[in-house]
């Protein structure tokens, strides 16, 4: 989907200072109600302009720089980090699922407040046996995962 139209879908459904964050998925924008029944808005529009089933995740400027200062690995050129967001719990899901999988050497998790945060080796992110969980459609409601450079982009736009 283009990120202009999905822009157009926000913007339609009421939110204010709407942009993408490249052809990321994420949408920084300004709205004066509350996460909980924005969620919900937000997902019905997008529903229904792209006649799929929409699971969003919404998080607050504060949220996510909680979620850059709290990375809990040193970064590394030969390692990529990401952060997975979602439903309440799901952490804990996701840590189950990765100590239950065979790790390549340097793979880590760890969980941060209420955020998983994965390190893999550069190559590896969909090869790993736990890369696998990130096309689990049991988990498709439940979170998405985003590199640690695609959270800068985002802080940067929300300036």
């Amino acid at each position: 989907m283009k990120m202009a139209d999905v822009c157009q879908v926000f913007k339609d459904a009421g939110v204010t200072d709407v942009t993408s964050v490249l052809a990321s998925g994420n949408i920084v924008f300004s709205s004066d109600k509350a996460a909980d029944p924005l969620k919900r808005l937000l997902e019905e529009s997008m529903s229904a302009y792209f006649s799929y089933e929409a699971f969003l995740f919404i998080r607050s400027q504060e949220e996510v720089e909680l979620l850059q200062a709290n990375i809990p690995f040193e970064m590394h050129t030969d390692f990529h980090v990401y952060a997975f967001v979602g439903a309440e719990g799901v952490e804990t899901i996701l840590m189950d699922e990765f100590s239950n999988s065979t790790q390549v050497p340097g793979e880590k998790a760890e969980i941060v407040n209420t955020v998983f945060y994965w390190r893999v080796p550069k190559g590896n992110t969909l090869d790993s046996s736990f890369g696998k969980v990130l096309g689990k459609k049991n988990l498709k409601d439940k979170m998405t995962s985003r590199n640690i450079n695609t959270f800068e982009k985002i802080l940067k736009k929300m300036g």
